[in-house]
């Protein structure tokens, strides 16, 4: 599994930048610059480029571009998800995201804000998988006392692997007991957060459409697990540390916090600086991580996570 080349051939030997010029890399790549995306090829660019992404700015903030923002290619006033009914641009943004959803360019997931998507490009899928998702895929949930499921959950999950790709208004009126809208979506979390399902197309007379994630995307599922811990971890630091240029160590664990017990990612931080796959620069008065730039008049080398 390869790990992310240097951020910027720019940037080779250098140990130190200054705070403005962090911001102007990261608004490059982020595209804050006036620089928006507006095609489908645009949008799979970014995606690739970025790794991860929310559709809407996050509260608390998390050290993480946006869909939106690069849609907008700025960002000041951007709706949060609240205000995206009312943003017409919003809704132009959604419509090109769900169709990266539709080609498996990129997956969604919601472990952060429930109505704010978390979206990873299909490249780095299979390492989030690797932290999150079923070594089984296939074992149906069972409720129970330890269990992460409800029994809705689990009757939920039936109709999808018979049904689906099923919308939530058609999985309404399978489901037997008069199940309300809310106890439907409450269910639905359940599974998307353990990625047993995901969402693959939305409708405006019918909604979101759900299937399987292992029907869905059977080979980024198989690679995500065979992948180790460590090894999916690593992968995810480096791409992070490429997305963000360069990150302070406590603001690393506080996105990637939400994967993995925290101790794991110092863990893996410590055997990515041992093996010179990062290392530290100044930014300012701040001493940061990055992707060990390569060296002037130096072929890349090629990287493997875990190492």
């Amino acid at each position: 599994m390869a790990l992310w080349s240097c951020f910027s051939s720019g940037l080779a030997n250098r140990n130190s930048m200054t705070d403005l010029e962090l911001e102007q890399l990261r608004r490059e790549k982020w595209r804050l610059g006036g620089n928006p995306i507006r095609t489908i090829e645009q949008a799979r660019a970014f995606m690739e480029d970025v790794g991860v992404c929310f559709m809407y700015p996050q509260r608390p903030p998390l050290l993480v571009p946006t869909f939106m923002g690069a849609f907008v290619g700025r960002d000041d006033r951007l709706p949060m998800w609240q205000q995206a009914f009312a943003d017409s641009r919003a809704a132009a943004a959604t419509e090109l995201m769900v169709r990266l959803l539709r080609e498996r360019t990129a997956f969604e997931a919601n472990l952060f804000e429930e109505n704010n998507g978390f979206l990873l490009a299909a490249s780095v899928f299979p390492y989030f998988y690797a932290l999150r998702g079923e070594r089984n895929p296939k074992q149906p949930p069972k409720p129970g006392t330890r269990s992460p499921y409800s029994q809705l959950a689990c009757d939920a999950f039936a109709v999808i692997q018979k049904d689906g790709p099923i919308s939530k208004q058609k999985l309404l009126a399978q489901l037997a007991g008069g199940v309300s809208t809310a106890a439907l979506d409450k269910a639905l979390a359940e599974l998307w957060s353990k990625l047993r399902i995901t969402r693959v197309d939305y409708r405006a007379s019918e909604g979101s459409v759900w299937d399987l994630l292992y029907r869905w995307a059977p080979d980024a599922v198989k690679e995500g697990m065979v992948l180790s811990v460590a090894e999916a971890l690593s992968a995810l630091i480096s791409k992070y540390l490429d997305c963000a240029i360069a990150v302070e160590q406590t603001e690393l664990e506080s996105f990637l916090g939400n994967f993995v017990a925290r101790s794991k990612v110092k863990e893996s931080v410590n055997a990515l600086l041992a093996a010179r796959e990062i290392s530290f620069i100044h930014v300012g008065a701040k001493t940061m991580l990055q992707i060990t730039p390569v060296k002037a008049g130096s072929a890349p080398a090629s990287r493997s996570a875990g190492q």
